[in-house]
């Protein structure tokens, strides 16, 4: 039986994935606004997405998403509130972390001196639509289990505790976010601790939102 159970193991950690590279996130990112399907959602609300001009925006109204900050500390309007980003799944921040070139000059340097940062930065696997705000509020924080901290943003069910910098999305995105660690792990080496592995794992077996 140890065969068997280790080629279910390979398949678990084996999601599938997209071919096409590109040599800058901005690339990436363009790709992706013009090829995102009619029927796509937010990664962490499950917001529908709008197409305004050449703007991706989400449908609060469809998953009952509220700004956690409607304005700026200025008093204006939130504009991440209102519009769709590309969140990297494992952050810029922990994949950059572990190579050399952002110890000597952060994200900056890597993309200037590193084709693997480059490449991990536009890898469209690692890529999922976002709320504005929430991609700012998640910021380079770990994922992780979070059972009595409060939602902050109306309906939508991610929860972020800022003090332990630390964030848990819902249900329905816990598959997808696990399949892109394992994928940057197997396709570029990134380091994971034995707590992320076995969080992952489990967060594997969670189905899907459709």
């Amino acid at each position: 039986m140890r065969p068997l159970f280790a080629l279910m193991a390979l398949l678990l950690l084996s999601p599938p994935t997209f071919g096409k590279e590109f040599s800058s996130f901005s690339q990436a990112k363009k790709y992706l606004n013009k090829t995102l399907p009619k029927d796509a959602t937010t990664l962490y609300c499950g917001c529908k997405i709008k197409r305004q001009g050449k703007k991706l925006i989400p449908d609060a109204n469809s998953c009952g998403y509220e700004p956690r900050k409607p304005y700026t500390h200025a008093g204006k309007p939130n504009s991440r509130a209102t519009r769709i980003e590309w969140e990297h799944i494992v952050s810029a921040w922990e994949f950059g972390h572990q190579l050399q070139c952002w110890q000597d000059g952060g994200r900056k340097n890597c993309r200037k001196v590193s084709a693997k940062f480059r490449k991990m930065e536009a890898d469209i696997n690692n890529l999922a639509p976002a709320i504005g705000e929430i991609n700012g509020d998640r910021s380079n924080y770990r994922f992780g289990m979070l059972p009595s901290t409060e939602l902050k943003h109306g309906a939508c069910p991610v929860k972020v505790d800022f003090k332990r910098r630390t964030v848990e999305p819902p249900d329905f995105a816990k598959k997808r976010i696990a399949d892109a660690y394992f994928y940057m792990h197997k396709t570029y080496g990134l380091k994971l601790s034995k707590k992320q592995q076995q969080l992952f794992t489990t967060w594997q077996k969670y189905i899907p939102y459709d």
